[in-house]
């Protein structure tokens, strides 16, 4: 069997891995934690989910939900593990993230087609290789895609949320709900504010002290609009956040018998519940204002943050520009990229990249081709950001219906929701068909 190099431990180069072997290839998978670490991750564990715990929409109706049967019909590893992590998180897929990323890393070690190795590439690999490994490429890779691509990377700027202790919340001040009843009804704990109470806090955001940039993060300061800090989205106007991770509707609270003028959300983020996220509170404030401005919320008066909130800087290629239809770099076909260095945003959107990656690549191997799946369905959708984008104008993206073809059976369909189910019927049945193309394993 042809030997094979993944780049990075996250999700996109372990899925990418798992594909890989399970049709018949040996598989070495380099990842430089924990003797190089990252700005933002917190161990050398592989699949470390270092934003949020959440792995978002689970109604095949919501678009994410989608990619997510696709991958499973392809027999994902993310999602067999997440399903078997999972904690309760409304209509959401949640994680424990600590659970999860064990359980990636005992598959991934127990599989015989596939070595772990732990050291830092300062140089492309030769031979086939798909390179996964994520914003924070170390220094080195980076000057050397650079170099190799002609073209300076983008760059944009994401966050992480901050995580209180459960023991520490005064949960007679909060109250449990989910939007509209979704999950088990009660999945969030949640903070209500009256209008002059979310008047201050707004006040307090738009007077904090922020992290500085550094220098070369001023050249190019971009945010991502799916993960805009807090303070950002207040700057956008009083009313964002009511919009946006703070809105009531769809959250009554028992006391009153209606909804709020505002609610924070705190969404389980381990299978102990002994951790809670605080849901869309990604922020630069220093960590003296955030502790200072959070504890203002009810319920959260004595929280103790086992994470603050942060930014960091995410590099991606211009994936339009340097990647073929089957993600691999133009400048050298021997190499795929994979998952968010390509511009694919979201934990599942990286590791479709990379269960694709590897589609492409098994089928090369096997000496033939793998067409890109349909563009009515949700992988297929991923593709065409990826390869028809405007060059000029490319941004990272998360799966949304938007970059699919609508298939016949939706558009006669009346109503979004009965379009949506129809869409997500015969997407299904187009990647069924599709998985049994060109990636056959080889014969031994």
């Amino acid at each position: 069997m042809a030997g094979v190099t993944v780049v990075g431990g996250g999700l996109a180069g372990c899925e990418a891995a798992w594909q890989l072997a399970a049709l018949g290839h040996r598989v070495s998978l380099v990842e430089m934690r924990p003797l190089r670490p990252t700005p933002v991750h917190r161990s050398g564990a592989l699949a470390e989910l270092v934003c949020s715990n959440s792995l978002r929409g689970d109604d095949l109706t919501n678009a994410v939900g989608l990619l997510k049967a696709e991958m499973e019909a392809l027999g994902s590893l993310v999602l067999r593990v997440a399903r078997a992590t999972a904690v309760p998180a409304g209509g959401a897929l949640a994680v424990d993230r600590e659970a999860f990323a064990r359980g990636v890393a005992e598959l991934i070690a127990d599989h015989p087609g596939i070595g772990l190795r732990r050291e830092e590439l300062t140089a492309l690999p030769e031979g086939p290789a798909i390179i996964a490994t994520g914003p924070l490429t170390s220094p080195a890779l980076h000057e050397a895609l650079a170099a190799l691509l002609g073209e300076r990377a983008l760059a944009f700027f994401d966050a992480i949320a901050p995580i209180v202790a459960a023991d520490s919340l005064d949960l007679g001040r909060l109250y449990r709900a989910s939007r509209y009843g979704k999950g088990e009804g009660d999945d969030y704990l949640n903070s209500a504010l009256d209008r002059a109470g979310y008047d201050r806090f707004v006040d307090a955001l738009l007077a904090a002290d922020k992290v500085p940039f550094k220098d070369f993060e001023l050249a190019d300061i971009r945010y991502f609009d799916g993960c805009l800090p807090i303070e950002v989205m207040a700057e956008r106007g009083r009313e964002t956040l009511r919009f946006g991770p703070m809105k009531p509707v769809g959250l009554v609270d028992p006391a009153t018998g209606r909804e709020p003028w505002a609610v924070v959300q705190l969404r389980q983020d381990d299978l102990a519940a002994a951790h809670w996220n605080l849901v869309g509170f990604q922020t630069k404030l220093t960590h003296g204002e955030q502790l200072r401005i959070f504890r203002t919320l009810p319920g959260l008066e004595s929280a103790r943050f086992v994470r603050l909130g942060m930014i960091h800087r995410n590099t991606f290629v211009n994936a339009p520009r340097v990647l073929d239809e089957s993600l691999r770099l133009r400048a050298r076909p021997s190499l795929r990229l994979a998952g968010q260095i390509t511009g694919v945003e979201g934990y599942v959107e990286s590791a479709a990249c990379g269960l694709l990656a590897a589609r492409f690549l098994a089928a090369e191997l096997a000496g033939g081709e793998l067409s890109p799946p349909p563009p009515e369905t949700a992988l297929g959708g991923l593709m065409r950001h990826l390869t028809v984008s405007d060059p000029g104008s490319y941004q990272p993206s998360n799966i949304t219906w938007g970059l699919m073809a609508t298939p016949p059976e939706a558009l006669a369909a009346r109503g979004r929701r009965e379009r949506r189910r129809r869409h997500a019927e015969r997407a299904l049945e187009l990647i069924r068909a599709w998985s049994t193309q060109g990636a056959a394993p080889e014969s031994a």
